[in-house]
């Protein structure tokens, strides 16, 4: 019912009502139009539009595909963090994704060097993708000091993968612009497609998870899909490159 195009293309009002469909799956189906909108803090305008982007003619018939998507699934254990693990990877499962997972390794196969960027929990991961890369034969390294240097035209025929949740990270986009300003190509990957990283980028990979913060500062927003992402352009670069 969610696949990764259909999420693709919600604004970022119909966002927080995906959201909150995902995290509320047994109280959605017995809410009126109403109470899923004031839930989610948006109009019924927008559950509407929420309802028509995941080929519903209505409210009403979005339920019934909802209770139907539900009695479908494989019974999970009680941890909130499942079930959007579970969306996200049905999202992803359509040729549509196949095609975004492709083009990303074009913009990345014919690059000398790749450079994994992050910070924080995405510097911990781009550490891990420079080494996973290596591992398939595509000689990686990372930069997970937001502050790092960026002053060198040896950057021309390289790409930066950047790595951010939020996609709105000052330092990493001052990192995005210094690497755009020598010539170096961009692969973002993030949750959010609409960010100002995203749109910077050469090329943007979302995997539309919403954003988990510990007392308003810390992001501990699942990075599953994120590992996944990069472990299937790591396999899929190899064999790229194996064919050529």
């Amino acid at each position: 019912m969610f696949n990764h195009a259909s999420i693709a293309n919600l604004n970022g009002l119909e966002m927080m009502v995906y959201n909150y469909v995902i995290k509320n799956r047994e109280k959605v189906m017995y809410m009126t139009i109403r109470e899923l909108a004031d839930a989610a803090q948006v109009s019924t305008t927008t559950v509407l539009r929420f309802c028509k982007k995941m080929n519903c003619d209505g409210y009403s018939e979005f339920r019934i595909r909802f209770k139907l998507y539900l009695e479908q699934e494989i019974q999970q254990p009680a941890y909130s963090g499942v079930s959007e693990i579970v969306s996200f990877f049905k999202s992803i499962n359509n040729s549509e994704f196949d095609d975004l997972i492709d083009q990303a390794v074009r913009h990345i196969a014919g690059m000398e060097r790749i450079i994994f960027v992050g910070a924080g929990t995405s510097g911990t991961l781009g550490k891990y993708g420079a080494r996973f890369f290596s591992n398939v034969g595509k000689f990686s390294n990372y930069i997970d000091d937001p502050y790092y240097p960026i002053s060198s035209d040896m950057y021309k025929n390289a790409v930066a993968i950047i790595l951010s949740v939020s996609g709105e990270t000052p330092e990493i986009l001052k990192l995005a612009s210094q690497f755009s300003l020598h010539h170096c190509k961009i692969v973002s990957i993030t949750s959010n497609d609409v960010s100002s990283l995203a749109k910077m980028a050469d090329f943007n990979l979302s995997y539309h998870m919403a954003q988990t913060l510990i007392q308003g500062e810390y992001n501990v927003t699942t990075q599953v899909p994120v590992v996944y992402i990069l472990e299937v352009i790591g396999n899929k670069l190899a064999r790229y490159c194996g064919e050529k």
